[in-house]
């Protein structure tokens, strides 16, 4: 019996569908990539070059601008040559992401796991209030945050961008989280506690292990938020305290576009969140398939 050509065709069809995909994802990263390594001339050339070694030779200069000194040409052709400020915005960026998107799991896993086991009044009022502090774009709140820092004395500080990144993740953490610990069942903690642990003996060795992969899948969404956050960070922290995002609007250049240089330190930026993301992939994978138990 002869397959009919439909049925001979879909595998070819599902790998050519799987193919533009990836190649639609994957080739501004590609591109942005060899754009780092291509000297001026290259990345401003109306001929577009591909392949390295083979179309153009590579240069680490991009890197070395971003990283370690900064040549900027002003519009009357003068070059001026400045210490990069660079690696200590990416600094910044390191611990004020990393300490509040630590600081947002854990308190948010905490506050995820009473809503998910306990009887509190007006659950479903407080859950929809914390979700409601997500609905307001950054811009509307940016001037009562802005006052309510000056106040507080918290401009240009650690601890002002720390304690609101930290805020701005909580509402996403509490609600993945939630629906989490509504997966694992209750009668875990109950067989602890019936066996002589008390429920926070029982919460640490028995619940929190089982949510592990969604603490880390939730952990990755809140530090890309953090890393990328810029209105903030420019508003509130123009100085001391720069974050690495805000070097990328300043590295753009005067009078002509540094394509190269915006290109090495989208990579660097880039790169943290990936490899992150690659360390924890294993239970990623876990998490996504979290809560195919039934209760």
């Amino acid at each position: 019996m002869a397959i009919p050509i439909g049925r001979r065709l879909r595998p070819y069809l599902f790998w050519l569908a799987v193919g533009l995909v990836l190649f639609f994802f994957a080739f501004p990263l590609y591109w942005m990539v060899i754009t780092s390594f291509k000297p001026r001339a290259e990345a401003t050339s109306e001929t577009p070059t591909f392949i390295p070694w083979v179309q153009f030779d590579p240069t680490l200069q991009n890197y070395e601008e971003v990283l370690i000194e900064v040549k900027t040409t002003a519009y009357g052709g003068q070059e001026t040559v400045q210490e990069s400020e660079f690696p200590e915005m990416l600094k910044n960026s390191i611990l004020i992401s990393g300490s509040a998107t630590l600081a947002a799991v854990i308190l948010g896993t905490m506050a995820a796991y009473a809503f998910s086991r306990f009887s509190v009044p007006g659950e479903n009022d407080l859950l929809f209030f914390i979700l409601s502090t997500r609905m307001l774009p950054p811009v509307v709140v940016v001037i009562p945050i802005f006052l309510m820092f000056i106040e507080l004395d918290w401009l240009n500080t650690f601890v002002g961008l720390f304690v609101l990144y930290t805020v701005v993740g909580l509402p996403f953490v509490v609600w993945i989280m939630k629906g989490f610990f509504d997966e694992i069942p209750p009668e875990y903690e109950e067989a602890a506690m019936i066996d002589g642990h008390s429920r926070l003996t029982a919460v640490f060795k028995i619940v929190i292990p089982e949510a592990i992969p969604g603490m880390l899948a939730t952990a990755v969404f809140v530090l890309i938020l953090a890393w990328n956050e810029y209105l903030f960070a420019l508003r509130l922290n123009p100085r001391e305290f720069s974050t690495a995002p805000i070097f990328l609007s300043e590295v753009i250049g005067f009078g002509r576009t540094e394509w190269g240089r915006m290109a090495a330190t989208s990579v660097i930026l880039v790169s943290p969140i990936i490899v992150f993301t690659f360390l924890v992939r294993n239970h990623l994978l876990r998490g996504v398939t979290f809560g195919a138990v039934r209760r």
